[in-house]
């Protein structure tokens, strides 16, 4: 698995675990590396089956795979203790980490996550991928920006947005493989195990997101018992891209509000 390490390495700092959506991308958190890695040392990664990680995932891939994998990764970097942060895909790689490796994760950070897939993200799934099947990769690239981002800042970044598209259709992670991914996603439930994650979680969601409805964070910042939840008004599912500067300032208060805390703990 690829995996990248920014920013400071010395005695005492603390890990960051970024972990991106159904894209897998390390990329997907550049707007964060700048700002993340002056005082944390940063991971990214490319999800197992994306990117410079290239393989042929198997039938029955799951979330507690995608967790087990990317924790032996960073135990071969050795890295045994962090903060993990993820988007959506990466939330609930997030909140399976917190559950299997507990030793390992001192806390987390769910973008735009839920507890159980929520009907109308489950109908956004379903829609993606008869795209994919039915018209292609070209029109599924195509259709992915309107899931992500706020239609004014789409109308803003045309010429990006078509860049985009073009070097996402030219790396394309493959049919299977998405498919695995989207089922190994579309299948996680934590409602009966949220009440075993005992490390502090920080949720943020975006108001406007179309893919993911705002009260999913509500509703599992109920089920997880030291969570917190802050809504942004806009930016859509990517908010992190779209609104990079107010996401990555309520990121950093909540890590210095924990290094406070560990400090006075």
């Amino acid at each position: 698995m690829h995996i990248e390490l920014i920013g400071p390495a010395h005695a005492g700092v603390r890990t960051l675990v970024l972990s991106a959506g159904l894209g897998g991308l390390a990329s997907f958190w550049h707007p964060q590396i700048a700002a993340l890695s002056r005082d944390y040392q940063v991971a990214v990664y490319d999800q197992r089956g994306t990117g410079r990680s290239a393989d042929t995932l198997p039938e029955g891939y799951s979330i507690k795979d995608m967790a087990a994998e990317l924790a032996q990764a960073l135990a071969e970097k050795g890295l045994e203790r962090y903060e993990v942060i993820g988007h959506a895909l990466g939330g609930a790689i997030a909140m399976q980490m917190a559950l299997d490796f507990p030793e390992r994760v001192r806390g987390l950070v769910i973008v735009n996550g839920w507890l159980r897939l929520d009907a109308h993200t489950r109908r956004c799934f379903n829609v993606r991928q008869t795209l994919l099947l039915r018209a292609g990769v070209e029109s599924f690239v195509q259709a992915q920006p309107l899931f992500l981002y706020p239609a004014d800042w789409l109308s803003e970044n045309q010429a990006r947005i078509e860049a985009e598209d073009a070097l996402h259709a030219a790396h394309f992670q493959g049919r299977d493989n998405f498919l695995h991914r989207l089922h190994a996603l579309m299948a996680c439930d934590f409602t009966t195990q949220a009440q075993a994650i005992a490390q502090p979680a920080l949720l943020i969601c975006s108001q406007d997101d179309l893919l993911v409805p705002w009260t999913c964070s509500q509703k599992l910042e109920r089920a997880l018992p030291h969570a917190s939840v802050i809504k942004m008004p806009w930016g859509g599912h990517a908010m992190s891209v779209t609104a990079s500067d107010e996401f990555n300032l309520l990121l950093l208060n909540w890590l210095q509000e924990r290094s406070t805390h560990d400090v006075n703990a």
